[in-house]
């Protein structure tokens, strides 16, 4: 399978390079030439747009920051969609609305391409060490054939369903994370202003039943400060999607968007 690489940030990256690695043909393009200079000591070829990589890709792996990234990359004469073949198929890594996806998989049908959605999560280390988790919405044969370049770099691979059940599934993990972020955050201030060191607070619950991925986070902290300038726009972007996705169905996302509402708050990117 010709591969195609779109989005070489601190988790694409070394996403591009697991499969370069594991011997499928890659072209990358980028936007900044910089992100491409660390690509000099593999095979992959430089392609010159979007749709110069679209045109030698069995699949085009699109792993840009969200909505407007993408419609960039995609629209215009040498856009992705200008040069896509037939028989096709664009995975989008990158974490969106599912309507994105689904509004991209109309226009591209017309090309007779599929679309997949197949947002990750793990972040740059957990892609290099091949142990990124892909949660994947999409038609079985479609996922069945990007499989094997998706377990390049991820373990596992989940596939969830029809197209943008991947997209719902990663914004309901974020939005759980981020409520636990917010509970984790207040618990640690309450055990300092208690009189016990958050510091041990962490290393007991880390080993008990209160133990979460978000707690560990911050633990050695105690804050969410450094969290907020590295994460906090992005969170409240999911979190902003995931409400538009219950709005839709008519259902409250309940005590869990309370919590990811507070953890927003505290990081100063209320909702």
């Amino acid at each position: 399978m010709q591969v195609g690489f779109i989005g070489l940030g601190s988790q694409g990256a070394p996403m591009a390079r697991r499969i370069i690695e594991g011997g499928f043909p890659t072209t990358l393009w980028a936007r900044r030439p910089a992100t491409l200079e660390p690509f000099a000591d593999t095979p992959a070829k430089i392609a010159q747009s979007p749709a110069e990589l679209a045109t030698s890709s069995d699949l085009v792996c699109l792993c840009v920051v969200g909505e407007a990234d993408i419609e960039q990359v995609v629209n215009g004469e040498d856009g992705l969609l200008a040069g896509v073949k037939p028989g096709s198929i664009v995975a989008v890594h990158s974490t969106v609305h599912p309507d994105t996806c689904k509004a991209l998989a109309k226009r591209a049908a017309g090309k007779g391409v599929s679309v997949i959605d197949a947002p990750v999560s793990g972040g740059g280390p957990a892609a290099a060490a091949g142990r990124l988790m892909v949660m994947v919405g999409g038609e079985s044969d479609a996922v069945e054939k990007c499989r094997p370049v998706f377990e390049s770099y991820a373990d596992p691979v989940v596939h969830l369903g029809e197209l943008g059940s991947g997209q719902t599934t990663k914004l309901l993990n974020n939005l759980l994370f981020t409520a636990n972020l917010g509970t984790a955050a207040t618990a640690l201030s309450l055990a300092r202003a208690l009189g016990v060191s958050p510091e041990r607070l962490t290393e007991v619950i880390s080993r008990g039943s209160g133990n979460s991925f978000a707690l560990n986070v911050i633990g050695d902290e105690g804050t969410l400060d450094r969290l907020a300038g590295l994460a906090g726009t992005l969170l409240q972007k999911d979190v902003r999607l995931i409400v538009d996705l219950a709005e839709q169905a008519a259902t409250r996302a309940g005590a869990v968007l309370d919590a990811a509402d507070a953890a927003l708050t505290l990081m100063d990117h209320p909702r």
